[in-house]
């Protein structure tokens, strides 16, 4: 499955989740390699997950992230197909988030 689809399937089943993405310039450490990730801000409707992801990243880059950050969370409700499944399952219990 190209990125391009990937990256639009993983962000339909973020936004199914409740958890906003975007897009912003980072400035990423050369070392770490990092391109974003999933964390929770207060808004003024409460707390919630967002996954920022660096606006330079490539496709790949980007949907290695958003499969990591979606990974943590509970998927099995979501209309998704399997090569989609299949990309979570290896993420699962990668990303940040724990029993949060």
């Amino acid at each position: 499955m190209k990125p391009e689809v990937m990256l639009e399937l993983l962000e339909a089943a973020a936004d199914q989740l409740g958890i906003k993405v975007s897009y912003e310039p980072l400035q990423a450490s050369v070392q770490s390699g990092m391109r974003g990730g999933l964390c929770r801000v207060k808004s003024a409707t409460g707390k919630q997950w967002r996954i920022i992801i660096d606006k330079r990243a490539t496709a790949d880059e980007r949907v290695q992230t958003l499969a990591s950050a979606i990974g943590s969370f509970d998927t099995s409700e979501l209309e998704l197909p399997q090569k989609a499944r299949d990309l979570l399952r290896l993420h699962e219990g990668t990303g940040p988030r724990r029993a949060a």
